[in-house]
Order: structure tokens, then C-alpha cells, then sequence
């Protein structure tokens, strides 16, 4: 690509006294390095080249004062254009360019634009109107400028709109988070809870478990005890029921007895031996001590008649 050290020699010898005049130097490329090295070249005219952009760098040029990138291919502006605050003259007569960047409002030393032969987006073409003379220009610098202000505004108060909006999705987007974390946290604890009563249902059917192997021998010793005593207490009455009958027996045995010794002493041949004269003897006396009784006279007498 061609410069304008290899097409015009070393720019310090075109430098004319504040003018550095690069026009017609068929550049594509502008030497903004050696630019740079030049402070003193407040005028700077780059027209009728072959460019088609400007490098970014190229702003940071502040010391141009004017400026002429009249009939060259350029498409766009630099979007930190705005950055050469000491502009006051510009010529951009034919060119390529549709939009100006919205840096350009701050170009607020510019008195005299030109922008005449760009295939302008029609709101702006209409604010710029045309340059044919020296008023007309300065006319459109001052109209352009005020253009790009608004322009600046509108796209501040876009810009801040977006971002409200982007802070505002930003907040749903933290509040739908911190939700979603609360209800994790809700299921989390719940599961936790869950989890800690289940393994303290295990821990009561074990210790339960365990109980149960105690209780049973308890249980079958407190059976067979009350079994046992159950069992003595049903055969209790059967035995004091034997007891009585036999002492019944025992005492009518006794009676047999003493009614048999009685008949034999007292009917028999034995009546005269010892032991019958001794039975007869308490019997008579017996009788005669029972006697003195009515009752009982009425029926030892009854007993005799019978």
C-alpha cells in the first residue's frame, strides 16, 4: 500500500509552515505515526486519495485544525472521531458516507463543514442542506452539530433505557435465582427432615425390637406364676373339702365305735369285765347328767316307748 514517505519523500519537506499538504498523493493509508511526529501541522489536506477508512489512531490528532478529506472513498468515520476537539474546518465534499458517529457533537470548536456528494441517511442530508458558499457551510456545521447532540441524547437515553431494562431482567433474574435457591433450601430441609424421622423410626422399631426378647420370658414367668397359683387356688377347695370329709369320716368311725363298745358292754356277756363296767359306768352317768335337761328327757323317753 502506498504512504506518503515512499510516493512524496519525507513530510517534513511538504510541511509549509502549518500546512502539510498530502492531496494527490494516491494514499490508501494514512501515515498517522508520522503525523503524529508533526504537531506544528495544524492543516492537514488529505484530498483526492484512495482512502477508504480511517485507523482509529488518526484521532488522537488533536492538534488538526483543519482538515480536508474532500473526494476520497471514505465509508465511515471513526467512532472516537469526536476526539479532535480543536476542528474547526471540515471538508468530506464526496465521499462514501451515509452516517456520521454520534462522537461528532463533540466537536464543538467546528465552525464550517461540508458534506456535500455523501449518500446521507435523509435526516441528516436534510439538516446538512448544501454548502455553496462560505455561510452555507458554517450554516451546516452549526445545524449538523445540533443534529448530533440530539442524536447523542436520543442514543444516551436508548442506552439508558436498555440498561434499566437489562437491570431490571437482571433483578428478576437474581430474585427467580434467589426463589429457586429458597425452594431448594425448603426441599433440601425437608428431605432432611424426613430423612432424620425415618431414621428415628428405625431407631425406635430397633430399640423396640430389642425390648420385646425381654418382656417374653417376664411375661411367661408372670403366667406360669399366675398359672400356678391359679391351679392352687382351684385345688385348695378340693383339698379342704377332703380334709372334711375325712375328719367326717374319722368322727363317725369314732361313733361306730363307741356304739359298738356300747352294745357290746351292755348286751353282751362281756358286761362284767373291766373295761365295759367302766364304759357302762359313764354311760349311766352320762345319762343322768343329760336328764336334767327336758328336751332331751322328752327324748331318751320317747326313745325307750319307741
Amino acid at each position: 500500500m502506498t504512504k506518503a514517505g515512499s510516493k512524496g519523500g519525507n513530510l517534513r519537506d511538504k510541511l509549509d509552515g502549518n500546512e502539510l499538504d498530502l492531496s494527490l498523493s494516491d494514499l490508501n493509508e494514512v501515515p498517522v505515526k508520522e503525523l503524529a511526529a508533526l504537531p506544528k501541522a495544524t492543516i492537514l489536506d488529505l484530498s483526492c486519495n484512495k482512502l477508504t477508512t480511517l485507523p482509529s489512531d488518526f484521532c488522537g490528532l488533536t492538534h488538526l485544525v483543519k482538515l480536508d478529506l474532500s473526494k476520497n472513498k471514505l465509508q465511515q468515520l471513526p467512532a472516537d472521531f469526536g476526539r479532535l476537539v480543536n476542528l474547526q474546518h471540515l471538508d468530506l465534499l464526496k465521499n462514501r458516507l451515509v452516517t456520521l458517529p454520534v462522537s461528532f457533537a463533540q466537536l464543538k470548536s467546528l465552525k464550517w463543514l461540508d458534506l456535500k456528494d455523501n449518500p446521507l441517511d435523509p435526516a441528516l442530508a436534510k439538516v446538512a442542506g448544501d454548502c455553496l458558499d462560505e455561510k452555507q457551510c458554517k450554516q451546516c456545521a452549526n445545524k449538523v452539530l445540533q443534529h448530533m447532540k440530539v442524536v447523542q441524547a436520543d442514543q444516551e437515553r436508548e442506552r439508558q433505557r436498555r440498561q434499566e431494562v437489562e437491570r431490571e431482567a437482571e433483578k428478576k433474574r437474581e430474585a427467580k435465582q434467589r426463589a429457586k435457591e429458597a425452594q431448594e433450601r425448603e426441599v433440601r430441609k425437608r428431605e432432611k427432615a424426613e430423612e432424620k424421622e425415618r431414621r428415628r423410626k428405625e431407631y425406635d422399631a430397633l430399640k423396640a425390637s430389642k425390648r420385646e426378647p425381654e418382656k417374653k420370658p417376664k411375661k411367661e414367668t408372670n403366667q406360669a406364676s399366675k398359672s400356678k397359683s391359679g391351679s392352687r387356688s382351684r385345688k385348695q377347695p378340693p383339698r379342704k373339702h377332703t380334709r372334711s370329709w375325712a375328719v367326717l369320716k374319722l368322727l363317725l368311725l369314732l361313733l361306730l365305735c363307741v356304739a359298738g363298745g356300747l352294745v357290746v358292754c351292755r348286751v353282751t356277756e362281756l358286761q362284767q369285765q373291766p373295761l365295759c363296767t367302766s364304759v357302762n359306768t359313764i354311760y349311766d352317768n352320762a345319762i343322768r347328767g343329760l336328764r336334767s335337761h327336758h328336751i332331751l328327757q322328752w327324748v331318751l323317753q320317747t326313745d325307750p316307748q319307741q
